[in-house]
């Protein structure tokens, strides 16, 4: 007699059992691309901030259920996505980011036996990021491969409260496992709207640092850029994605230099508003 246990497997034409889950803000010049590339997941789950933009409207023409929350900062906004999702399996994707045919095939091959019998133990998958950089597919450097905790199952990993720099964590003793396919990330439709983006996220990492009140060095300030540029440009080879290559490493390392002086700013400011 057989023991082995019969297992349902996807037909072709089924959904993945998986919720494809986005935050929004003002993003319908992007997201529709993404929509497109997730319609094999049973469920998709919108959590917009109040868009003006025809967001929303844009999200519901894909089938997305839509949720309005106020902006609560980046980890803990999109932990509330998660928890509005029908499945426990969730795929959490940016507005400029997509699902390329390779990793939606691994997807597939994934849960074509169903969820139930991936192990308990696995929290997740990691899946390299394949970022975009005005017109080019960055490959070296920072840019690649980038590994990203983006699908999970939500009883077992979490995102953290960090309003910026968020990240996947997960229940102890459990892991994450990296498979093969592209997700690909299209953040910089132009200078202008990379480095405004750039602003905002260099503000809010600041604003953390001074929150914990640590004055950052003058080493930092000086040192954090420079090590910053020989490791991705030179020691991960970013020389070989060209001129669009090193306008991103050097932004980067500009990042990083702005990072710690807005700290200070900020903390001298909380400084001074006690001293009067």
């Amino acid at each position: 007699m057989n023991s082995t246990p019969a297992t349902a497997t996807l037909s072709p034409t089924a959904k993945l059992p998986v919720s494809a889950v986005f935050i929004t803000l003002n993003a319908a010049h992007q997201l529709e691309e993404a929509l497109r590339s997730v319609q094999a997941c049973d469920d998709i789950v919108v959590v917009d901030s109040g868009s003006t933009d025809g967001t929303p409207e844009l999200a519901a023409r894909y089938g997305a259920r839509v949720f309005q929350q106020p902006w609560m900062g980046f980890g803990p906004q999109k932990q509330h996505a998660v928890e509005q999702a029908k499945h426990d399996w969730v795929l959490c994707l940016d507005a400029d980011e997509r699902v390329t045919p390779a990793l939606q095939a691994q997807l597939l091959s994934l849960f074509n036996a169903g969820p139930a019998n991936l192990p308990t133990t696995l929290a997740g998958f990691e899946m390299p990021r394949c970022n975009w950089f005005l017109g080019r597919p960055l490959r070296h450097g920072e840019g690649y491969p980038d590994y990203s905790k983006r699908l999970f199952h939500r009883q077992r990993a979490r995102w953290s409260n960090d309003t910026v720099h968020e990240k996947v964590e997960c229940n102890p003793g459990l892991h994450f496992q990296r498979i093969p396919g592209d997700l690909e990330h299209r953040s910089a439709d132009s200078l202008e709207s990379y480095l405004t983006k750039q602003n905002r996220y260099t503000s809010l990492q600041a604003q953390a640092l001074a929150a914990r009140g640590k004055w950052p060095s003058t080493a930092k300030l000086v040192l954090s850029p420079l090590l910053r540029f020989i490791k991705f440009y030179g020691v991960r080879g970013g020389f070989l994605d060209g001129w669009q290559g090193f306008v991103h490493i050097t932004i980067g390392c500009f990042n990083s230099f702005v990072k710690y002086a807005k700290a200070r700013e900020a903390i001298r400011k909380s400084w001074d508003s006690r001293d009067c």
